[in-house]
């Protein structure tokens, strides 16, 4: 008998010990809220509470001992300490909010302000709040302040207001300054003068509009074919004025002279006083006759010269385009 009420009491006993709820020493919350269960693990059915609200994303909450053991005695859950330093430290994880979920609704306040939709925006001093990492957050732009300035920079200041489920609204006040930008092409390496620009050489850049005033080239068509007067160096706009036909015909180049006269094409060797590009028109020598005459670039140390020009330096002899004289060809 006495044998039978030992095994019947370590049985009560052990079925008790199954029951005793068990301490969490570390735990993450997931929720807005705080429950029994976040505390203790093996809870009896429906036995679980909500205790109270959870701290802000990347906050945390350490319960010792003594109150571990009151609130288990006041929501009748079979636990006691075994030691005084058991503790429960639970901790929200949080997020850092991303640029990219600001700044849409930040431009959309900004253009219904009178912004320029485009603009690059900077944020001063900002630094970016923790939100849950489980929900979404909505964001909403109040008191939009903008003031365009000088140089097209402008400044505004703002309220954003934070919404995510489960945890209170974060109401934050921010600034920032927007600058006008322009899209232009751009070269890709640094230039040397008198090469000419290919499409190859030009790329898309996003410029400050206050750099682009002015006679900047502002299409690659404008740009493609011209050569360079000075060298040009990438990234950075280009002048109209630096871009220019490039030279066919070098100063003291030996050219190809021709004349239509009668039907007849006579060609020379000349040499160039200056240089030309296509369709530029300048002076050249007939070194057969020494008369110095004007003629139209129309190739590569090519010329022509027009059949009533007239010698700007008197010939020595036969004036050129008289007759084909010596080093001259009849086609």
């Amino acid at each position: 008998m006495k044998r039978t009420l030992t095994i019947i009491f370590f049985t009560i006993a052990a079925a008790a010990a199954a029951q005793a709820a068990v301490l969490r020493p570390l735990g993450n919350l997931s929720t807005a809220t705080v429950k029994l269960s976040d505390l203790f693990d093996d809870l009896a059915a429906g036995e679980d509470r909500v205790l109270g609200p959870a701290p802000a994303p990347g906050g945390r909450i350490v319960v010792e001992a003594p109150q571990l053991a009151a609130i288990a005695r006041q929501f009748g859950v079979d636990w006691r300490p075994a030691s005084s330093g058991d503790r429960a430290v639970l901790e929200r994880p949080g997020r850092v909010l991303r640029r990219d979920e600001l700044i849409p609704p930040l431009r959309a306040a900004l253009a219904g302000a009178g912004a320029p939709p485009d603009a690059a925006l900077d944020l001063l001093g900002f630094v970016a709040p923790l939100i849950p990492t489980e929900t979404k957050p909505e964001i909403a732009i109040e008191q939009m302040e903008y003031r365009r300035g000088a140089a097209d920079d402008g400044r505004f200041t703002a309220s954003v207001v934070i919404s995510s489920a489960g945890t209170a609204r974060q109401r934050l006040r921010i600034a920032g300054t927007l600058t006008e930008m322009g899209e232009v092409p751009a070269l890709i390496h640094r230039l040397s003068p008198g090469v000419v620009i290919t499409a190859a050489d030009l790329r898309q850049v996003r410029i400050r509009a206050s750099a682009l005033r002015g006679a900047v080239v502002r299409t690659a068509e404008q740009a493609i074919g011209l050569a360079a007067h000075r060298t040009l160096l990438p990234g950075q706009p280009m002048l109209l004025a630096d871009l220019g036909k490039p030279t066919l015909v070098a100063k003291g180049a030996l050219v190809a002279m021709q004349l239509l006269s009668g039907g007849l094409i006579l060609l020379a060797n000349g040499q160039a006083l200056e240089a030309g590009a296509q369709g530029d028109r300048i002076t050249v020598l007939n070194p057969s006759s020494r008369a110095v005459v004007e003629a139209e670039v129309i190739a590569s140390n090519r010329v022509r010269v027009l059949p009533d020009s007239i010698p700007l330096v008197p010939a020595g002899g036969v004036r050129f385009g008289a007759r084909p004289g010596a080093g001259a060809t009849v086609r």
